[in-house]
């Protein structure tokens, strides 16, 4: 019997009001659903994936606007609602062209509190593949339990583990996240990092190493030592400067493809989703790659965090697409 879902999510959503300047001058803000899990549940879902999203939300209206919202992208909903917390919000400020800054507002939140038992439901009818992010993990204690359970129970099901490190800051240390994920890493096959959260994740590495080197011999070590763990493909997000992957065999690579930026958040989960499911259509390594940089140039040359990624047949737009073109 084939499983009830090709991809499970599972993490925080929260609602996300937006600005386009500075929040201290006032101004209009805009409603929408983040989270790096669900960003991923929607870009799988529109490249035609059967994707199922976990989580805990509050019973309040941000709740209800962010079920509705991964409803209305055929996304299979699981999830617990817990009237003694609120839902989790951020507000993202475009404080210039360049720079956007996150505030969050989900210390405490409903999504923090993620369980067993929330994963047993979310693994309920099994699943091909399961990505997890250090996000989650960073929550709570209870939810890193949790985020720890998924990835143990998953792996003993023959269900394929992915693991975004998608370390942040303002949720811990770097030294809480290299010790937490240090607990999760054995259990994926398929590890994505941005070239500078590499160190969070080598087992067995001399940090100092890794911070000094700037010719790419520590991210091969890296891999290498993470290969060696057992993780059979390490993906390498370099954002504008495109991504790689090493296996066991050998490394692959594909430059970004050239579009106008115009909204970076979002565009890791967005070559997550598309790698994931290229992975789950079963391109090879390259392919994967390709509709990776083609997801993530949708999502930076568009506003939101998921509202611009593309459909299957939109793919072959930005293939060799000519900037300004309009399709007739």
């Amino acid at each position: 019997m084939s499983p009830a879902v090709d991809l499970v999510t599972l993490g925080e959503s929260m609602v996300s009001l937006r600005t386009a300047g500075p929040i201290s001058a006032g101004g209009c803000l805009s409603m929408h659903v983040a989270g790096a899990e669900s960003n991923v549940a929607v870009g799988a879902a529109r490249l035609g994936q059967r994707v199922r999203w976990a989580g805990v939300v509050g019973v309040d209206p941000h709740g209800e606007f962010i079920l509705r919202q991964l409803r209305g992208e055929g996304i299979d909903v699981r999830h617990r609602e817990d009237a003694a917390r609120s839902t989790g919000v951020m507000f993202l400020e475009r404080r210039t062209t360049d720079v956007t800054r996150a505030y969050y507002y989900r210390s405490a939140s409903a999504g923090s509190t993620l369980s067993r038992e929330d994963v047993d439901l979310a693994l309920q009818g099994g699943a091909r593949v399961l990505h997890l992010t250090g996000i989650t993990a960073a929550l709570s204690p209870q939810a890193r339990e949790a985020v720890e359970y998924a990835a143990h129970r998953a792996k003993n099901e023959g269900i394929l583990v992915s693991l975004d490190v998608n370390y942040r800051s303002k949720l811990w240390s770097r030294e809480e996240a290299s010790a937490a994920l240090a607990r999760i890493v054995p259990h994926a096959s398929v590890l994505i990092a941005s070239d500078d959260e590499l160190e969070l994740v080598a087992p067995d590495m001399d940090h100092t190493v890794l911070e000094r080197d700037s010719s790419g011999t520590a991210e091969v070590l890296a891999a290498k030592h993470l290969l060696a763990a057992g993780v059979r493909e390490v993906v390498v997000k370099r954002g504008a400067a495109g991504a790689e992957v090493h296996t066991a065999d050998q490394r692959f690579e594909v430059p970004a493809v050239p579009v106008t930026s115009i909204d970076t958040v979002g565009a890791g989960d967005a070559f997550t989703a598309g790698y994931l499911s290229a992975l789950l259509d079963g391109e090879e390594v390259a392919g994967r790659l390709r509709r990776g940089a083609l997801a993530g140039a949708f999502a930076v040359s568009t506003e939101g965090d998921w509202e611009g990624l593309p459909r299957t047949g939109e793919l072959a737009l930005l293939g060799d697409h000519v900037a300004g073109s309009t399709q007739r």
